[in-house]
């Protein structure tokens, strides 16, 4: 049978109705995701062994190894579980801990959930979880990556609007992630790239996205690599890159108090970084007075503890090469909060700032802080050397209001794209700025410094609004005309 992702969609969503108030909301993604996973690749496994067992006739030939990309064992294959009417629970640990084993290097930490610690996820409530899930053959053979990736990412997306403002800590919405794609294209063969807080992994299957579509590249070139302090999270990045196809490394961990891609006591250094930091968070300063890979060094003052803000950004820009280039979506205090002027100098005068886009409010699930994005560059064509763009992309222009956020448009972004890399003025929208006007301003980098934002006042037609003036001078001699009538027909004078 041929799906939909229509269909696909509301199939993977009902699996949260079957165990609704059996667990919170905020576990939703816990439990599902790792399932659909299993799902999908013990299908493909099974897919797999039946086209080699074609091939070979012989079942000890068709298990070894070398034919699979990973291994599901038999005794723990989709169909063994449903066979299981008791214990499922354990069942499902002991398939998740059988999977990890066979597959260490490439599932290792992908399955966190324990399922015999959730209580009310009773036999009856898994078995008919299980059988949902057995309605379609999810193997890679039957179902393209493309749309069970999408289909991934949607039941993402559905779980972090279930959880409402949290569900914003692990998923960046699709058309922030896109905009940020498109304004550090386009790519090569052998990119490395790299996301030190990626949640769910959405910036880096976009970025994989981008090359395969729109530059029509091998998409298997590329290095995908992500950090997540959130275990629970890196798992479901984990998962995202597996279905997708694509080839990845996520580690876990704080990045900034434990940076985990490192080469020879230096941080590893990449062509295009991609992030959306958790705003103003707690950082763990004190223990980085002496950062054994030199990050924070734009001034001898670190950033406060309770706003780590710029400790991100300058560990990002650390993760730079040569000729690499960031994208960071970033709260507006980070352009003008006057005591961290001490981190924007140095930023700005080795002029890797290439432009400061504002982007609408209220485009995060349920969190309507203003954000921007920062857009760093190592390496700035000669003609945008000295100069900072500021892009004013605020306005309804360029988004969509939602039943609950709003959304940027296709021709928003376009917009915004354009100018970019047209390195365009235009009037309440853009500017490219010389740094030397931004160092007379302090170095901050306030959008409304540089870019009218004011909403243009409607031009006045003076003779028409005369006319109007005489024709309501004109109304009112008529009617003190009809008082004093009235008044004189009463006997008042």
């Amino acid at each position: 049978m041929s799906l939909t992702l229509d269909e696909l969609d509301s199939h993977l969503f009902k699996c949260a109705d079957i165990i609704r108030n059996a667990v919170d909301k905020t576990d939703y993604k816990d439990f599902i995701l790792p399932l659909v996973f299993y799902k999908t690749i013990s299908d493909t496994y099974q897919d797999r062994f039946e086209e080699v067992m074609g091939e070979v006739g012989d079942e000890e030939i068709a298990r070894e190894e070398a034919w699979y990309d990973f291994v599901v064992p038999e005794e723990h294959s989709w169909e063994s579980l449903r066979q299981t009417g008791t214990n499922v629970d354990q069942a499902l640990n002991e398939a998740f801990d059988a999977i990890v084993k066979a597959n260490p290097s490439k599932l290792e930490g992908v399955f966190r959930a324990d399922f015999v610690d959730a209580d009310a996820l009773d036999d009856g409530r898994l078995s008919k979880l299980v059988e949902h899930l057995s309605t379609y053959n999810l193997s890679a053979k039957r179902v393209p990556p493309d749309m069970l990736g999408e289909a991934y990412m949607d039941l993402v997306r559905h779980f972090a609007n279930e959880e409402g403002r949290d569900g914003g800590e692990f998923f960046t919405p699709p058309k922030i992630v896109q905009l940020m794609v498109r304004l550090v294209a386009p790519f090569e063969d052998g990119d490395r790239f790299h996301d030190p807080t990626c949640g769910s992994g959405g910036l880096l299957v976009e970025a994989a996205h981008y090359f395969r579509d729109e530059q029509d590249g091998d998409s298997s070139r590329l290095e995908l690599t992500g950090q997540e302090l959130n275990p629970d999270i890196a798992a479901i990045a984990k998962m995202n890159l597996f279905i997708h196809g694509y080839n990845g490394a996520i580690e876990r961990e704080d990045s900034l108090g434990a940076p985990a891609f490192t080469e020879n006591g230096h941080l590893e250094q990449f062509d295009h970084v991609l992030a959306n930091f958790p705003f103003s968070a707690d950082w763990p300063k004190s223990d980085l007075q002496d950062d054994a890979y030199g990050r924070f060094d734009w001034h001898e003052k670190l950033p406060r503890a309770d706003r780590g803000d710029y400790a991100f950004i300058m560990h990002m820009a650390k993760q730079l090469n040569s000729s690499g280039k960031a994208a960071i979506v970033i709260p507006h205090g980070v352009l003008f909060r006057k005591y961290e002027g001490r981190y924007r100098e140095p930023m700005l005068e080795q002029d890797m700032v290439e432009a400061v886009v504002g982007l609408p409010e209220n485009l995060f699930q349920n969190n309507s802080i203003p954000s921007a994005i920062l857009l760093l560059n190592r390496d700035k064509p000669p003609e945008r050397e000295g100069e900072v763009l500021f892009v004013h992309a605020a306005d309804e222009a360029f988004y969509k209001e939602l039943s609950n956020q709003n959304e940027l448009t296709e021709e928003g972004i376009g917009h915004i794209v354009q100018n970019f890399n047209e390195w365009t003025t235009e009037e309440r929208v853009s500017r490219a700025v010389p740094i030397e006007e931004i160092r007379e301003n302090d170095y901050n980098l306030n959008i409304a410094l540089y870019v009218d934002t004011t909403e243009p006042e409607e031009p006045i037609d003076v003779a028409e609004e005369l006319t109007k003036l005489r024709e309501l001078q004109a109304e009112r001699n008529e009617i003190e005309s009809q008082l004093t009538d009235y008044m004189e027909a009463l006997g008042y004078e």
